[in-house]
């Protein structure tokens, strides 16, 4: 399966979430039960490091089995924590030793201005 493409703009400071349905070619929902999931956002490709990591083990990735449903949410502590600009993400599914990428692309992440 070929990755999906999927680009965004993560508010600095505010919460970031967003829904992801697996379907399959004919529209049904890919029942994902027993799956777990990891995404990480890195400034480039090369990064040593990840700037940000949500997985289903951290609670930053929330998947709804039968209904094929992945919400992906960072905190406003964790968008703040990131330096505005432009960042490289995917977004991996495991069942057993199978791991697929559902979904990759950019994610800029807007400066934030209003301070508390």
């Amino acid at each position: 399966m070929t990755a999906g493409i999927y680009n965004a703009t993560i508010a600095q400071g505010a919460v970031w979430s967003v829904i992801f349905v697996y379907k399959d070619p004919n529209d049904n929902p890919i029942n994902l039960t027993g799956y777990t999931a990891a995404m990480q956002l890195r400034q480039t490709y090369e990064s040593a490091t990840a700037d940000l990591t949500l997985t289903t083990a951290n609670g930053g990735i929330v998947i709804t089995g039968a209904t094929g449903t992945i919400t992906v949410t960072a905190t406003d502590e964790q968008t703040e924590a990131l330096t505005p600009g432009y960042y490289v993400y995917d977004l991996e599914l495991t069942s057993g030793s199978n791991i697929s990428r559902l979904v990759q692309g950019q994610i800029t992440v807007a400066e934030q201005v209003t301070r508390g």
